[in-house]
C-alpha cells in the first residue's frame, strides 16, 4: 500500500452473472428497483460485512443517487468569493463519512447526513461554482481535488490527511469502480455474489466504464477467502498490482 494513500476495499454485490443492478436506468435506490433486486437473497446474506471492514469512510460516485443521462440542475450564481469558494470546504467532522465523487454537480441533496456520519463531496475544477456554495449553503464540505475531473488518487491522499481515514470502502457502480481499479488503487475486491442472473445488453456490471486499451491486462486478484449464506457467497480477493 502506497504510503500515502489509506488501504481500499472495493465492495460490491452482483448477480451471478456479475450485473450490479437490473438495468441501466434502474438505480437500487429505489424501492420499487431495490425490492426486485431483493429477490435474490432473503435479507442480507452477510450483514457484517460492514464491521469486518471497519472503515470510517465509504465512497460512491454520483450515479448511486440520480439517473445516468441526468444533467446538473441550473444552479444560481455563487455568493462566496471565488478564491474561497474553490478552497476545501470542512464545515464539521464526524466519526464516519460518506463520500460521493460528483465533478458535474448533479445531485441536488436533501440528506446530508446525521450525527454519525456525515456527507462529503469530492469535486473538481469545472464542477459548477453554484454547486459548491450550494453544499456551503447545506452545510457540506467538499474537496476540490483535479481540474477537469475528480483525480482518485489525489481525493484518496486528502481522504486520509484531512479525514484520517486509513481505510476506505468504495461502493460504487462499475465506472468508478474501474476507474479506481485501472488506476492501481485497489487494495481488497470484497464480492457478494448473489444467487440469480439478470442479463440485459448494457446492464451495468461490477467493472465498466471506457473501453480499455487494446494491449490492456486483466487484472489479476489472488483469492483470500470465500464464505456461503442462505444461498448467496462473500468472496474476498488480493488485488496484485502491476511490478
Amino acid at each position: 500500500m502506497d504510503g500515502e494513500l489509506p488501504q481500499v476495499v472495493l465492495t460490491t454485490t452482483a448477480s451471478v452473472d456479475g450485473r450490479v443492478t437490473l438495468g441501466s436506468h434502474q438505480r437500487l435506490i429505489d424501492p420499487p428497483n431495490r425490492e426486485r433486486w431483493g429477490s435474490m437473497s432473503a435479507g442480507d446474506p452477510f450483514p457484517g460485512r460492514p464491521a469486518d471492514i471497519d472503515a470510517t469512510v465509504v465512497l460512491e460516485g454520483s450515479g448511486s443517487f440520480v439517473d445516468i443521462d441526468d444533467q446538473a440542475p441550473q444552479w444560481p450564481a455563487p455568493t462566496t468569493p471565488e478564491h474561497e469558494l474553490w478552497q476545501d470546504h470542512l464545515p464539521r467532522t464526524a466519526p464516519k463519512w460518506f463520500v460521493v465523487a460528483d465533478s458535474r454537480g448533479r445531485v441536488d441533496w436533501t440528506y446530508t447526513g446525521d450525527e454519525t456520519t456525515i456527507l462529503h463531496v469530492l469535486v473538481c475544477g469545472s464542477t459548477p461554482g453554484g454547486y459548491l456554495q450550494r453544499l456551503r449553503d447545506l452545510g457540506v464540505g467538499y474537496f476540490v481535488v483535479g481540474d477537469r475531473q475528480v483525480d482518485l488518487r489525489l481525493a484518496l491522499v486528502r481522504l486520509r490527511q484531512v479525514l484520517r481515514a486509513d481505510r476506505v470502502i468504495i461502493d460504487s457502480g462499475g465506472t468508478l469502480n474501474a476507474a479506481v481499479l485501472r488506476r492501481g488503487l485497489v487494495d481488497i475486491v470484497d464480492v457478494v455474489t448473489l444467487p440469480g442472473l439478470v442479463g440485459g445488453s448494457g446492464t451495468p456490471s461490477i467493472m465498466d466504464g471506457p473501453p480499455a486499451r487494446s494491449d490492456a491486462w486483466p487484472i489479476r486478484l489472488v483469492l483470500i477467502d470465500s464464505r456461503v449464506a442462505h444461498g448467496a457467497v462473500r468472496s474476498r480477493y488480493r488485488v496484485l498490482k502491476p511490478q
